[in-house]
């Protein structure tokens, strides 16, 4: 089992950053892969990030690249979301995800291929 939790959510003004945070406790951090998605009301889980094991390669989809960026620190169990030139539209729950390395592919952007999630936090971007 592998324990998520999310912090650095908060309510702040187009343009401005927020950075978020996920601390993972369970089992060995460097064995997952680890993703971001997000879920706005009404709408479906959105894949927003994602990095491998060892930090060395990452993925965003163009709604959010060159905005957003995440990276992680496998000494510390965590992984992070720099959220730059934040829109309205970003507004969402944002979570992290994780997915086990053994018999997976990285790079996967389907929310049911991950089998642990953190709470979430909200982001909320006002205009």
């Amino acid at each position: 089992q592998v324990q998520l939790v999310e912090s650095g959510g908060g309510l702040v003004q187009a343009g401005g950053s927020l950075r978020l945070s996920c601390a993972a406790s369970g089992r060995t951090f460097s064995n997952y892969f680890m993703a971001w998605f997000r879920q706005a009301p009404g709408k479906a889980r959105e894949f927003v990030a994602t990095i491998s094991e060892t930090g060395s390669s990452t993925y965003y989809p163009d709604s959010v690249k060159g905005r957003f960026t995440i990276s992680r620190d496998n000494t510390k169990n965590t992984v992070f979301l720099q959220l730059d030139s934040l829109k309205p539209e970003d507004t969402a729950v944002y979570s992290c995800a994780a997915r086990t390395k053994y018999g997976a592919r990285y790079g996967t952007t389907d929310p049911q291929s991950y089998g642990y999630w953190g709470q979430g936090t909200q982001v909320t971007v006002s205009s």
